[in-house]
C-alpha cells in the first residue's frame, strides 16, 4: 500500500514539475508550447484539456487579447442570431431543445434574460416607455413639478366646489324654510362633495391629512403598510421610481412565477422545476424584448396600436411556447395560456408589492 502512495506522489510531483517547466515555454511569438495543461497540469492529448476544458494552445500577446474579445462578441452574436428567431416564432421548440440538451447553438436562457433586461433599461432611458403618457420621459424633478401643479389645480377645483356647495346650502335652507323639498339640491351637494373627495385622493392631498381612515391601510406587514402610505401620497413619483428601479430586482420574477407554472403540470411528473425554470426565463426574456421593440415602435405608432399589440401578442406567444415546450394539444395549451395570463398578473402584483415593501417608493 505504501508503494502505491509513493507512486502516486511521484506522478503528481512529475506533473507539477512539467507544469512549472511548461509555464516557461513561452516563445518569441507570444505563444505557449506546452505539453501539459497550464491550468491543471493534465497531459494534453488534443486541442483542449480533457480534464478542465482549457485550450491547449494559448496566446499571450496584445493581438491575442483583441482576438479573444472579438471571438467572445461574435460568438455570442452568432448564437443570438440563432436564438432570437426561434424565441420569436418557435419559442416552444427552442425551450424543448434546450431542455433536452442542445446548448451550444443557443444563448442560455439566463444570459438572454439578463441581456434583455439591460437592453430594456437602456432603451427606456433613451426613448421612454412604449406608451407615452407625456411628451418627454419622466424625471424626478419633472414629476415633483407636475405633482405640485396638479395639487394647485386640485386645490382651486375643490375651492370652487366649496363655493358652489355654500350657495346650494343657502338655497336649501331657504327652500326648507318655505316648506319645499330640497332632494334635488341634496343630490347636487353630494355630487360636488364626491367630486372633491376624488380630486383630493388622486392628487395625494388626502394622504397628507392625518387621521383619515381611508388611508389607514393595515396589511399586517408594517414595511408594506409604510410603502403603501408613501405611494398613496405621490402615485406619479411611485410610477417613476418603479420604472427606474424595477430592473434591479427583475430576476425575482423567476422564482415568483415558478409555483404557478408547476401548478399547471402538478400531475405530470415528467416535467420538473428545471423544465419550468427554462420555460419561465425564456418567456420573460421574450416579453422584455417585446417591450424594447415596442418602445421604438412607440416613436411612430399611436398608443392605441401599441395597446393592441400588447393585448394580442403575449397570449399568442405564451400559447405557442406552452404547446411546443410541453408537447400539448390545442385545448390543453389554450386553458393553460389563460391560467398563465392570470398567474402572470398575480406574479407582477406580488413583484410590485415586494418593491414597495423594500422601499422603492422611499423619498
Amino acid at each position: 500500500m505504501t508503494g502505491e502512495f509513493e507512486a502516486a506522489a511521484n506522478v503528481a510531483t512529475g506533473a507539477l514539475i512539467a507544469h512549472a517547466v511548461d509555464k516557461e515555454r513561452l516563445g518569441k511569438d507570444g505563444h505557449t508550447h506546452e505539453t501539459t495543461c497550464l491550468n491543471c497540469g493534465t497531459p494534453l492529448t488534443g486541442h483542449y484539456c480533457a480534464e478542465c476544458g482549457q485550450a491547449a494552445h494559448l496566446h499571450r500577446s496584445a493581438v491575442a487579447l483583441l482576438h479573444d474579445i472579438a471571438h467572445g462578441v461574435f460568438h455570442f452574436e452568432g448564437k443570438m442570431w440563432g436564438t432570437l428567431p426561434m424565441l420569436a416564432w418557435k419559442p416552444g421548440e427552442l425551450t424543448r431543445r434546450y431542455v433536452h440538451g442542445e446548448r451550444a447553438k443557443f444563448v442560455s436562457p439566463l444570459a438572454l434574460f439578463l441581456f434583455s433586461v439591460f437592453l430594456m433599461v437602456a432603451v427606456f432611458s433613451w426613448v421612454g416607455l412604449p406608451i407615452h403618457m407625456t411628451d418627454e420621459p419622466a424625471t424626478a424633478e419633472g414629476v415633483a413639478t407636475s405633482m405640485a401643479e396638479a395639487r394647485q389645480e386640485a386645490a382651486a377645483a375643490v375651492a370652487k366646489n366649496d363655493a358652489k356647495i355654500a350657495k346650494l346650502e343657502a338655497s336649501r335652507a331657504e327652500i326648507k324654510a318655505a316648506g319645499g323639498s330640497a332632494s334635488a339640491i341634496n343630490q347636487q351637494i353630494a355630487d360636488l362633495k364626491r367630486e372633491s373627495a376624488i380630486t383630493n385622493m388622486v392628487t395625494g392631498r388626502v394622504a397628507e391629512q392625518a387621521g383619515d381612515p381611508t388611508l389607514n391601510v393595515k396589511t399586517g406587514w408594517p414595511t408594506l403598510d409604510k410603502g403603501i402610505e408613501k405611494a398613496s401620497k405621490n402615485p406619479a413619483l411611485l410610477l417613476y421610481k418603479l420604472q427606474s428601479s424595477a430592473y434591479k430586482f427583475s430576476w425575482a420574477l423567476i422564482p415568483i412565477s415558478l409555483p404557478f407554472i408547476w401548478l399547471m403540470f402538478a400531475w405530470r411528473w415528467k416535467f420538473g422545476l428545471y423544465d419550468h425554470a427554462i420555460f419561465a426565463i425564456y418567456s420573460l426574456a421574450a416579453m422584455t424584448l417585446l417591450m424594447v421593440m415596442l418602445s421604438f415602435a412607440g416613436l411612430i405608432l399611436p398608443s392605441a396600436a401599441i395597446i393592441v399589440i400588447l393585448t394580442f401578442v403575449p397570449p399568442i406567444h405564451m400559447y405557442r411556447q406552452l404547446k411546443g415546450a410541453y408537447s400539448l394539444g390545442w385545448f390543453s395549451a389554450l386553458w393553460r395560456t389563460w391560467f398563465l395570463l392570470i398567474s402572470a398578473s398575480i406574479a407582477v402584483t406580488i413583484f410590485l408589492l415586494l418593491l414597495i415593501a423594500m422601499g422603492v417608493t422611499g423619498h
